[in-house]
Parts: structure tokens; C-alpha cells; sequence
């Protein structure tokens, strides 16, 4: 019997292969940078078990009062370090005052969303190894001309390194999701700030992509005066067809206007 019922509102779906918890972790501790881990929605415990054994300086964030409940009788040595609450609302400065990194098997329906909230929290966060839907793992890692790139693919790149890992079959979950799962890493890479007025990058970004099948001339006219662009090939290209560099070189030229 699960330990712990799956609650679909919450989007849980509690991995039960060890080998790939253990593959995961792995997958964390591979970069030195690592001290401080906060592990987001532990459900069970799966990974959590295996970062105590690793005697890493964890904290973890559960919205889910039955895990809670759970984790606080099958490890006692981390009860003090359960945070009750919503990683989408909590401010993460009260967890670490230095950097930290992020390991979690996230649920689907949020995972957009916490990728949104690691990029508000960048320089805090040097780490992420987490599970998410295949299609949105494969998102976030997608290359420039790609099919599946987008915005999550522009904003992560802008700032991390992102790497696919390896894909997670339906089977070794309860209950099975519908859909496969991607388990990926991003690194913080060294660009402390963009050559440009990062706020206008993610607007130019997300603007771009939502017409992501018009050329950039005719999508950033929903918001800004296609008569004043300056003469640029980019505008006359698509979203997808445009790396962080390039971005940040159109930003620049739409900054002027």
C-alpha cells in the first residue's frame, strides 16, 4: 500500500525506482559547486533518503501536509528542516543566505513555473536537477532552429547551461503519469548580467515567441512601431531562429526606439 496518497490537484506522481533517485542525485553531485541543497516537493522521500546518506546540508519545501507528516516519521533527522509552503511563493532568501542548488522530481503543472522562479532567484541558485515532462525538459535544453525551442529555452540559456540527461519511463511511478519524463541539469554560467536592458530581453523574448510563425518585424508590432525599426536582418527572421545572442542584440536595437 503507498505510504502516502497521490493527490492529482497536487500533481503527484512518487517515483519509486531507486536506481534512478540514486541516478538523479548522481546527477547533482557530479558539479563541486555544490553545499547547500534544497529539495522541492519530497513527497516520499525517494531523493531525500539518499541526500541524507550523502550527509548533504539540505532543506526541503513541502505544500502537501500527509508527506510532511511522513517524512517527519521516517527521517527525523531533517524534521527541523521541512518548510511547509508553496516554492512558488516563498521567498527563497529565507532558506540560504548563500548560494544553494535545487534537486526535485517537480510536479507537471508547475514545472514551467519553477524554472520562471529559479530565473528570478539566478544568482542564488547555481544548480537545478530536476525531473520534469519530457516535452518541457526537452524545451528548456532545445538549440536555435529547433522545433521545440521557445521562450523557457531563451531565458534558462541566457543565464545556465542546460544539459538533457536522460528520459524516465511512465512505469516507475504511482500513479503513472500519461506522458514520459525528462530528467535535465542547468548550471549557472557566468554572465552576472545581460549587455542589455534585461526587463525589455524577456518582453522581446515572449512577444517574439507567442507569433512564433511571424517574423520578428511583424510579431514585436503587437507592442512596439514596426516604422521606426532600424534596418536589421533579425526582424526579418523568426524567434526560433535567434540565439541568447542574438536576442540580446535585438533588444538593444527596440531599446533605442
Amino acid at each position: 500500500m503507498q505510504p502516502v496518497k497521490p493527490k492529482k490537484k497536487l500533481g503527484q506522481h512518487f517515483l519509486q525506482d531507486q536506481n534512478i533517485a540514486i541516478k538523479i542525485v548522481d546527477s547533482l553531485f557530479e558539479n563541486n559547486l555544490v553545499i547547500n541543497i534544497l529539495e522541492i516537493g519530497p513527497g516520499t522521500g525517494i531523493l531525500t533518503s539518499i541526500l541524507i546518506e550523502r550527509k548533504a546540508n539540505i532543506n526541503l519545501i513541502e505544500i502537501d501536509n500527509e508527506s510532511i507528516q511522513y517524512l517527519n516519521k521516517h527521517y527525523p533527522s531533517i524534521k527541523n528542516k521541512i518548510i511547509k509552503g508553496d516554492f512558488l511563493k516563498f521567498d527563497l532568501t529565507k532558506v540560504f543566505s548563500s548560494e544553494f542548488s535545487i534537486i526535485g522530481n517537480f510536479p507537471y503543472n508547475i514545472s514551467s513555473q519553477i524554472l520562471f522562479k529559479v530565473l528570478e532567484n539566478r544568482n542564488q541558485v547555481n544548480i537545478l536537477v530536476g525531473m520534469f515532462q519530457k516535452e518541457v525538459a526537452e524545451r528548456v535544453c532545445a538549440p536555435p532552429k529547433n522545433k521545440t525551442y521557445g521562450i523557457l529555452s531563451v531565458l534558462v540559456q541566457a543565464f545556465y547551461k542546460a544539459e538533457y540527461l536522460f528520459t524516465v519511463n511512465e512505469n516507475v511511478f504511482i500513479p503513472p503519469p500519461k506522458v514520459k519524463s525528462g530528467v535535465i541539469r542547468i548550471i549557472r554560467n557566468n554572465t552576472k548580467q545581460l549587455n542589455c536592458n534585461e526587463e525589455l530581453f524577456f518582453k522581446v523574448v515572449k512577444t517574439g515567441f507567442n507569433y512564433r510563425r511571424k517574423t520578428l518585424k511583424n510579431a514585436l508590432s503587437s507592442i512596439w512601431d514596426s516604422k521606426k525599426f532600424p534596418k536589421s536582418k533579425l526582424f526579418q527572421l523568426r524567434a526560433e531562429q535567434l540565439d541568447v545572442t542574438e536576442f540580446i542584440e535585438l533588444t538593444n536595437l527596440i531599446d533605442k526606439l
